[in-house]
C-alpha cells in the first residue's frame, strides 16, 4: 500500500486546507492593495463604469451558436445575441419573449405563437414565424440532441401568417412549455442556414440573431466584444452600450479584477468558492445564488463504462463510497451547493427524497472491490484510472486532487490530465476518457435535463448525451413510460423508480447540487431577475 492509501479523510482534508490556504495567500498577497490589514476587501475605487459592463467569460466559448454548442460559456454569451419565443421567472412561469402571446389548444396537443412586431435580425431582416418553424423544426432538430428528443414530438409545425406558427403534438406532453427558452431553441435566420451544413455555415463565426446585442469583435484569448443593436425591437433597450466578455484564464487576476472594478459581474466558476465568503463582506458588492432554478446544476464523476473495470458497478459503486460528498461541499465549495443525493437534483421535480446514494464508507468499499477480486499489487494499487479535470477553474483541479487521494483509499491509482474547454468537449464526445468531471442542468424537469444522459438511445459522439455507454432496458422504458404519462402522480411514481435503479446501477458519480454565486457591483441592476439569471437577453440590465 503506498502513503496515499495510507492517509485517513481527516489528513486528506488538512492537506487541502493547508494547499488553499497557500494558493489563497498568494492571491490575496497579489491583491494587497485592496485589502486591509485584516483581510476583508476594502470598496474597490475604480470609477463608475458608465454604459459599458465589463465581465468575465470562462473558458472561452469554441463558438456563439447556440445550438451548435451548449457548454455553459456559449449559452451566457449567445443569450444577449439569440432570443427564444419564451422567458421564465424564478418559479419557471413562461414569460413573454419573442414571442408576445402563446396559447394551448384545450386538448394540450397545439401550441400558438404570436411574435413580437417589429422583430428584427442584426442582418436587418425581419424575424418571421417562417424563422420559428425552421429553427425548431430544423436546425435545433439537427444539431442539438436536447433539442431533437423534444422536439420530435410534434407533429405538424404550421406557418399560419408572417407573425404566426403553430406546432401540434402527437400527444399532449406536459414539460413542453419549458423548452422554448434561448437555451433550448434559440430562433437563428432562415435565410442563412436553409440547405446549407449547419455545422460548417460561415455565419457560425459571426452570429446573426434578433437579441438586444450583436456581435461587434471578438479578439481570441483575450475579450467578447458584444454592442448594443439599435434595431432592436423593444422600445428603450438595450440600455447598455456594450457588453465585453473578458477572458482571464488565472483565477487570482478574475478575483482582482473584480474587487479593483476592472470587471462589474462574475458567475459561475468565475470566482473560486474559497473567495465568495470575502465578496460578501464587500459593502459594494452584492453575491447572489438565485437565478439557476431553471438549471439546477448537478455535478458529477463522470466514468467511461468502455473502460474496465468502470463497466462493472460494484466497482463504480465502492469508488464513490469511498469519496466524501459532504466534504468536497463544504471544503472545497465552502458551503455552497450541498452533497448530492440522486441523479434528479433536489430542486427539480420528481426527486424523490427517500432515494439516497450509498454512504461514504472506505472500509465497506474496500470489501466490495475484495469481492470483486479486484486484488492489490505490490505497490498497493488495484487499477489506474485517468482523471481529466475540467477546466472551469481552480476549484475542479482540487476536486481532481481530492478524488484522487480518496481513491488511493481503496487501491485506486489515478493520473490526473489536464485540458482546455474545447478539448474536453472534443475528447468527451468522441469518448476519448476514462474518468472525468461534468455537471449538466436539469432543465425543470427531468424529462428535458435528466433522461438524455441515462436513455441507450441517446448514446452519441456528441457531448451532453449518454457518452457513458450505460446502458438499462428498464432505466429506457421508466424515461418513456414518465415523458408520456398524463398525470404528475403518475410521472412521480415512474420517476422514482427509475431513481432507484440508477442509484443501483451508479452510471455516473453525483457529488454536488451546485449553486452558483453571481457576484456584482451594486450599482448594476436587474443581473439576476429571471429563473436562468445571467443567461437572460439583458436588455434592462443598467447602472444606477
Amino acid at each position: 500500500m503506498n502513503e496515499e492509501s495510507k492517509k485517513t479523510d481527516a489528513e486528506i482534508a488538512v492537506a487541502m486546507d493547508r494547499r488553499g490556504v497557500l494558493r489563497s495567500a498568494a492571491w490575496i498577497g497579489a491583491a494587497a492593495a485592496v485589502t486591509s490589514g485584516a483581510g476583508v476587501i476594502e470598496p474597490a475605487t475604480a470609477q463608475a463604469p458608465g454604459n459599458v459592463l465589463n465581465t468575465v467569460i470562462l473558458p472561452e466559448p469554441p463558438l456563439l451558436v447556440l445550438g451548435l454548442n451548449n457548454q455553459g460559456p456559449t449559452l451566457i454569451v449567445g443569450s444577449k445575441i439569440y432570443e427564444g419565443l419564451l422567458k421564465y421567472d424564478a418559479k419557471l412561469n413562461p414569460l413573454p419573449g419573442l414571442a408576445k402571446s402563446w396559447e394551448i389548444s384545450a386538448d394540450s396537443k397545439t401550441y400558438t405563437f404570436k411574435l413580437q412586431d417589429g422583430a428584427t435580425f442584426h442582418d436587418g431582416k425581419p424575424c418571421t414565424a417562417e424563422d420559428v418553424v425552421f429553427s425548431i423544426m430544423k436546425f435545433h432538430m439537427e444539431v442539438s440532441p436536447r433539442s431533437r428528443a423534444i422536439f420530435q414530438r410534434i407533429k405538424e409545425a404550421k406557418v399560419l401568417d408572417p407573425q404566426t406558427a403553430q406546432f401540434t403534438l402527437e400527444a399532449p406532453f406536459e414539460p413542453l412549455i419549458m423548452m422554448f427558452d434561448v437555451t433550448a431553441a434559440a430562433i437563428v435566420p432562415k435565410h442563412l442556414y436553409d440547405g446549407t451544413d449547419f455545422r460548417n455555415n460561415p455565419n457560425n463565426t459571426k452570429p446573426i440573431g434578433t437579441g438586444p446585442f450583436m456581435l461587434k469583435e471578438w479578439v481570441r484569448g483575450n475579450y467578447i466584444h458584444l454592442a448594443k443593436y439599435d434595431g432592436y425591437w423593444k422600445k428603450g433597450e438595450p440600455v447598455l452600450d456594450s457588453i465585453y466578455y473578458r477572458i482571464i484564464p488565472d483565477s487570482a487576476n478574475r478575483t482582482l479584477a473584480l474587487q479593483t472594478g476592472q470587471v462589474s459581474l462574475t458567475t459561475g466558476s468565475d470566482i473560486e468558492p474559497f473567495e465568495v465568503p470575502r465578496f460578501r463582506q464587500m459593502p459594494n458588492m452584492t453575491v447572489a445564488t438565485n437565478g439557476w432554478e431553471m438549471f439546477a446544476p448537478l455535478a458529477w464523476l463522470d466514468m467511461n463504462h468502455r473502460v474496465k473495470p468502470l463497466d462493472d458497478k460494484r466497482f463504480r459503486r465502492a469508488l464513490m463510497m469511498a469519496i466524501d460528498r459532504k466534504l468536497i461541499v463544504d471544503r472545497l465549495w465552502f458551503g455552497i451547493g450541498k452533497p448530492a443525493s440522486s441523479p434528479i437534483a433536489s430542486a427539480t421535480r420528481f426527486h424523490d427524497s427517500s432515494v439516497a446514494m450509498p454512504a461514504y464508507d472506505v472500509k465497506a468499499a474496500n470489501a466490495l472491490l475484495d469481492e470483486m477480486g479486484l486484488k492489490r499489487g505490490a505497490d498497493g494499487n488495484r487499477v489506474t484510472l485517468k482523471l481529466m479535470h475540467l477546466p472551469y477553474g481552480e476549484v475542479w483541479t482540487r476536486l481532481g486532487e481530492y478524488v484522487k487521494q480518496a481513491a488511493a483509499q481503496i487501491g485506486v491509482n489515478l493520473t490526473l490530465e489536464s485540458t482546455d474547454g474545447a478539448g474536453w468537449n472534443r475528447r468527451v464526445g468522441e469518448w476519448d476518457y476514462e474518468l472525468t468531471f461534468n455537471f449538466v442542468y436539469q432543465w425543470g424537469d427531468p424529462t428535458l435535463g435528466v433522461q438524455r444522459t441515462y436513455i441507450s438511445s441517446n448514446i452519441q459522439k456528441i457531448t451532453f448525451t449518454n457518452t457513458m455507454g450505460y446502458k438499462n432496458e428498464r432505466v429506457d422504458e421508466l424515461f418513456v413510460a414518465a415523458a408520456n404519462a398524463a398525470s404528475s402522480a403518475e410521472r412521480q411514481k415512474l420517476f422514482s423508480e427509475v431513481q432507484k435503479l440508477l442509484v443501483e446501477d451508479m452510471p455516473v458519480g453525483w457529488l454536488i447540487e451546485m449553486a452558483f454565486p453571481t457576484i456584482h457591483d451594486k450599482r448594476l441592476q436587474n443581473a439576476v431577475v429571471l429563473g436562468t439569471g445571467v443567461h437572460a437577453p439583458y436588455g434592462d440590465v443598467r447602472f444606477a
